[in-house]
């Protein structure tokens, strides 16, 4: 028997179980057990004191019992237990009340107490859901010819650059946390053509957001002979069909559970990054003015300067940055695609080459673009991606162009010396986009033990 709901085809038949006591409710002669498995509850009966006596919450035990039927059960079926195994008794009372529908407390108890709060069934239920995804994604690469790889995460350099990088002592030696497998994902391009990986990623920036960790994990893949980055954005969407798609066949129940409403992944929308600045700039300018472009133009006034803008005469506070997004533009650059396309997903396509590695192609057309893309779903950037540099020289002179010592990424531009196809990949952030799907505000709670800079236990 693997869930409640193949009680039904077992009425009148004995079966055995093995659970833990999720929780005991007593009742006058009798009392109902639920026993938590793996994945499900399923509602016992004991109606024989001497078993009941021996039940205590959290115990771990071994039932026999017969399968009754029982139309006012969900399942049509219930368990009457005929006997008890106690496999183990818990020494500690739990500190957390966990066996209701909800776990009532802050998010820092719950994650103080994540081992045992993940026993409530909604809290497990998040990451079923997000082994659902990963389920999705990887037959969908599989059926692309992707091969599943593995990456070091200790490496000699990193592979984003600046300061956000952690440090060890390897040896003797300063070696460093992957911030990606980007570097290794393209050396494989050269051997497999097509690949993939999904693993933790380290970055030491000093955080204390609800949208960032400092250890996450990346789903990443990289694919040799595109001929654009549209390729990319293309195999992307068809990895988002898949995932979801495998949610909706065999996750019914955590769905049910989390009440979660799955998006439609149709054609994804796309939007140039100088365009998208523009929309937001004048959404904000005409919800806070009450102007549109044209009024504004007619009045002498302009969309980026509508009242609330900083003492120094700039932009609002949450536009400042010409090069990137701030959170508050990609929730407002959501709510504009929603309302013109109604696509919950926002393709951000050619961003600035100052805000992009030194590894990524920029735009023959116009060299202060790049051929790079950010996927926003429902408000926040889940991935980062685009064409990679495959040419030698071009890639050695755009380093030198940035200062780059280009000895020290020797080992890295091997591929290049030695022919390299044209090529790209991406990286999506896999807590953020569960939270995105739950409606979680905080992407700590899609992390089965998150790690930023105030937590290191448990």
């Amino acid at each position: 028997m693997t869930a409640p709901e193949d009680l039904k085809s077992c009425v009148g038949r004995t079966v055995t179980l093995k659970g833990s006591v999720y929780n005991i409710r007593k009742m006058s002669g009798f009392c109902f057990v639920l026993l938590r498995t793996g994945r499900h509850i399923f509602q016992c009966v004991c109606e024989e004191r001497e078993l009941a006596d021996q039940l205590l919450e959290e115990a771990c035990i071994k039932i026999s019992a017969r399968v009754m039927e029982e139309p006012r059960a969900k399942s049509g079926a219930e368990l009457h237990i005929t006997g008890i195994e106690v496999l183990s008794r818990p020494t500690a009372q739990m500190p957390i009340v966990m066996n209701r529908k909800k776990v009532e407390a802050s998010l820092e108890n719950r994650l103080d107490y994540r081992p045992l709060t993940l026993r409530n069934q909604r809290e497990r239920a998040v990451f079923k859901l997000q082994e659902g995804l990963l389920r999705g994604i990887r037959r969908f690469l599989e059926s692309e010819h992707f091969t599943e790889v593995h990456t070091p995460k200790i490496v000699r350099e990193g592979a984003e650059g600046g300061a956000n990088i952690f440090k060890l002592d390897y040896f003797g030696r300063e070696a460093y946390l992957a911030q990606s497998p980007q570097f290794y994902k393209q050396m494989m391009v050269g051997v497999f053509e097509r690949v993939y990986e999904v693993g933790p990623v380290f970055r030491a920036e000093k955080h204390d957001t609800a949208r960032h960790l400092n250890e996450y994990t990346g789903v990443d893949f990289e694919m040799g002979y595109i001929e654009g980055f549209e390729e990319l954005m293309d195999m992307e969407t068809g990895m988002l069909r898949s995932a979801f798609a495998m949610l909706r066949e065999e996750y019914g129940e955590e769905l049910q559970l989390l009440e979660v409403a799955l998006p439609e992944v149709g054609e994804i929308p796309r939007i140039k990054f100088s365009k998208a600045k523009s929309l937001v700039a004048e959404k904000v300018f005409a919800e806070r003015t009450g102007l549109t472009e044209a009024n504004a133009s007619a009045a002498g006034k302009k969309p980026g300067r509508p009242a609330g803008a900083d003492q120094a005469g700039g932009a609002p506070a949450f536009t400042r940055d010409s090069h990137d997004f701030e959170p508050e533009e990609e929730r407002i650059l959501s709510r504009i695609i929603m309302e013109k396309t109604g696509s919950e997903f926002v393709f951000v396509t050619h961003y600035p080459a100052a805000k992009r590695p030194f590894y990524v192609m920029e735009d023959p057309e116009n060299p202060g673009e790049t051929l790079s893309f950010d996927l926003i779903f429902r408000g926040l950037e889940i991935t980062t991606g685009g064409q990679r540099i495959h040419d030698h020289k071009m890639q050695v002179e755009k380093m030198e162009r940035l200062g780059m010592d280009v000895e020290d990424f020797e080992s890295y531009l091997m591929i290049h010396k030695c022919g390299m196809p044209p090529h790209g990949g991406l990286g999506l952030g896999l807590e953020r986009l569960t939270a995105r799907l739950l409606g979680f505000e905080n992407v700590r709670q899609a992390s089965l033990f998150p790690r930023d800079i105030n937590r290191l236990t448990p």
